[in-house]
């Protein structure tokens, strides 16, 4: 039994970086309550913004990222422990970075819908309505959502068994366009936001796929 679950943990011990969420969770939850009582808040707007119409068909793509991102880890875990390690690099090192931002520069958004004078209703703006009442509208910049989206989707391109199976990557770029167009389309979001997601994946890229870490560090 205990050679066993030896074998598992060598196999396995990845999975400590997950305990990278009892930091992430607490500090993200705590944020969202301090960041609307702060009287140095930035808004964040670009006169594109509003050439952007709602689309309330985007909230589709927008939830998928939930099932995108947890899909993403548990097939990374299991298949390529490399591949795993360099995209939690991203994600991580990305997310601390903003819940950093968010510290030293609070921001919100003000561009949500006035559902009363939409004009219309279905199950979709139901759903949007349900989503902004626990999300709130500050934090924004940049986009963890589009961060994240972007990071699984270069660990889907980088994984060598996704590369013998082209529409793996295809779809998860075609997801990963979606889902960043969603955060604009059902108002969740500045288009800054997501421009600052794109540079801010530059230099995580670097760090988690470029910069040869073990020759630097001399680690065999």
């Amino acid at each position: 039994m205990k050679e066993k679950l030896t074998l598992l943990w060598k196999k396995y011990s990845h999975a400590v970086l997950l305990l990278y969420f009892l930091i992430y969770m607490p500090w993200f939850g705590w944020l969202n309550g301090y960041t609307p009582t702060r009287t140095d808040l930035t808004e964040i707007y670009c006169r594109l913004d509003d050439l952007i119409p709602f689309n309330e068909l985007f909230v589709i793509p927008y939830f998928l990222w939930f099932a995108y991102i947890a899909a993403g880890f548990v097939f990374l875990f299991f298949n390529n422990r490399r591949d795993f390690c360099r995209m939690c690099t991203f994600l991580f090192v990305g997310m601390t970075t903003c819940l950093i931002i968010y510290m030293i520069f609070p921001n919100y958004q003000d561009l949500r819908v006035d559902y009363d004078t939409l004009g219309r209703s279905n199950f979709l703006i139901d759903a949007i309505r349900l989503l902004q009442q626990g999300d709130s509208p500050h934090d924004v910049f940049p986009s963890i959502h589009c961060l994240n989206s972007i990071g699984m989707n270069i660990a889907i391109a980088k994984n060598d068994w996704c590369k013998k199976h082209k529409w793996i990557i295809v779809a998860a770029t075609l997801l990963t366009i979606s889902i960043c167009a969603s955060t604009v389309f059902v108002k969740q979001h500045s288009i800054l936001d997501f421009f600052g997601a794109v540079a801010l994946s530059i230099p995580l890229y670097l760090i988690s796929y470029v910069i040869p870490w073990k020759r630097l560090l001399k680690i065999k």
